[in-house]
């Protein structure tokens, strides 16, 4: 019978660094831009991505030095997973959390990096770049496919 994989026997907070790293699956919908009501707590996705993403290869291109060079950026960990209510549906790191498992399209499932963009679920050719948008103008970029499950 075949060893389950890590992410079905290992709670998020046990897995090595490499494990951790692996679940992302590469969509990219944690670096667009959302909005807040400050009231309510709701939150609305934009179409605009982080200025450090690579929207063709949906990963930050200084993901080392992220947090730095963008101070809203928030670094994932096992013990932040309660309180960060935006991750997306399709989230893998989401999905493990609540004992769920990964899509078939998750490159841990399929062996292929490709298949999350393949099977419409990243941000790639959806985004304009942060650069572009002024702040006042988010509101104008607001979009519900983030929140779109597989």
């Amino acid at each position: 019978m075949p060893t389950p994989p890590f992410w079905k026997t290992k709670p998020l907070a046990e897995m090595t660094s490499a494990e951790w790293e692996s679940l992302c699956d590469g969509c990219a919908r944690c670096c667009l831009m959302k909005l807040e009501d400050e009231d309510t707590g709701e939150i609305w996705y934009t179409n605009v991505a982080c200025a450090l993403l690579d929207s063709q290869a949906c990963r930050c291109t200084d993901y080392k030095n992220r947090a730095a060079l963008m101070p809203d950026c928030v670094s994932l960990t096992p013990e932040e997973l309660d309180r960060i209510t935006w991750l997306p549906p399709t989230c893998a790191y989401r999905l493990v959390y609540e004992g769920k498992d990964l899509y078939w399209w998750h490159p841990l499932v399929s062996g292929d990096p490709e298949t999350v963009h393949m099977a419409g679920i990243s941000v790639r050719g959806r985004t304009v770049r942060e650069q572009d948008v002024p702040e006042a103008d988010l509101e104008d970029h607001i979009v519900d496919w983030p929140l779109e499950e597989a």
